[in-house]
Order: structure tokens, then C-alpha cells, then sequence
């Protein structure tokens, strides 16, 4: 599958998981009253776990059933881009004194260069045999 395909299939899907993260956070932060860095922890789980199964299935085409590996290295590839996101978020907040809905909005980009990059060159990377 061509890399455009991936891209255009990752953007269809990022955006449903930025809509469920918007979501999540405003009912936390809104309706709830939870602090935005809470708020933002459980949006993304969240958003995360609808994310693996439509970048395995769809995105990435990954059907073979090797979940022992991709797994972890989907973990792995949350951990970092939620961390780049989430380091984004403390300093456009707290050192940039940016709005909170804006910098959850533009981390949402942010995480999403991250994660597409390692799911497609390390999570779903198709192996020859």
C-alpha cells in the first residue's frame, strides 16, 4: 500500500480520536471539573485504545495476528509520542501561558507526527520473511 494511503487513512482515523480526546476532556474538564493534565492522561488512553485496532486492522493492514509484537511496540510508540505531547502541553501552558484548550488542540498534532511515524517505521513495519 502506498504511503499516501497510510497517510490519508491515519489522518481519517486521527481525527475520530481527536474528536473522542476533545471529547473526553472537555466532560473531565467541563462537566467533571478535573485538572487539564488529568483530563488529558485519560483522553488519551482512551482515544488509544480505538487507535491500536484501526491502525492494525486498517491503516496499517496488520492482520497477521502477530499481537505478542505489536503490542509492546504500540505501547512503545504511545509512550513517546504522549510524552512529546504531554511536554508540549506543560510549556505551552505553563511557560507560555497559552490557553488550555488551544494547547490540547495543537498537541494533538504534535502526538500525532509522533505516533504515525513510529507505528509505521517500527509497530507495523511489514517484515520479510
Amino acid at each position: 500500500m502506498k504511503n499516501s494511503t497510510h497517510i490519508i487513512r491515519f489522518i481519517i482515523v486521527g481525527t475520530f480520536n481527536a474528536l473522542i480526546t476533545a471529547l473526553v476532556v472537555w466532560i473531565l474538564m467541563d462537566e467533571l471539573d478535573c485538572n487539564y493534565l488529568w483530563s488529558n492522561v485519560a483522553a488519551y488512553v482512551i482515544a488509544q485504545i480505538n487507535n491500536f485496532f484501526w491502525s492494525k486492522y486498517w491503516i496499517f493492514s496488520s492482520a497477521q495476528g502477530k499481537f505478542h509484537r505489536e503490542i509492546p511496540l504500540f505501547f512503545v510508540a504511545f509512550g513517546c509520542a504522549y510524552a512529546c505531547q504531554f511536554i508540549s502541553l506543560l510549556l505551552m501552558v505553563e511557560i507560555f501561558d497559552l490557553n488550555e484548550y488551544l494547547a490540547q488542540f495543537i498537541g494533538l498534532f504534535i502526538y500525532g507526527f509522533v505516533n504515525f511515524t513510529i507505528n509505521k517505521k517500527l509497530t507495523f513495519k511489514k517484515r520479510e520473511l
